[in-house]
């Protein structure tokens, strides 16, 4: 028993020790918001209008504060709408 709670600790500390050396500016460069292409259910996080704080609440599919994080640059072709491109829309129309 004792080996293989070893070998556990050992597969563990090492999938841990592979994450410490990648810098979290470097994955944060390379995705963005992509608002109004997140299925109901599979939005990543909290939405703009502040009727949910959590990832997994979205009720309906592609709503227009409803996000999923995607590769920087992608968000367009998937028929979305960026974060700035968003509030931009929001202050054009008050």
């Amino acid at each position: 028993m004792n080996s293989h709670h070893l070998l556990v600790s050992s597969a563990l500390s090492a999938v841990l020790a592979m994450g410490v050396g990648v810098p979290a500016h470097a994955e944060a460069g390379a995705k963005e918001k992509c608002f109004g292409i997140a299925k109901a259910g599979a939005n990543d996080c909290a939405n703009l209008s502040g009727s949910h704080s959590c990832a997994g609440l979205a009720t309906t599919d592609k709503g227009a504060d409803e996000w999923n994080y995607v590769a920087k640059g992608s968000c367009h072709a998937m028929g979305g709408r960026t974060l700035d491109e968003v509030k931009a829309g929001a202050k054009g129309s008050k």
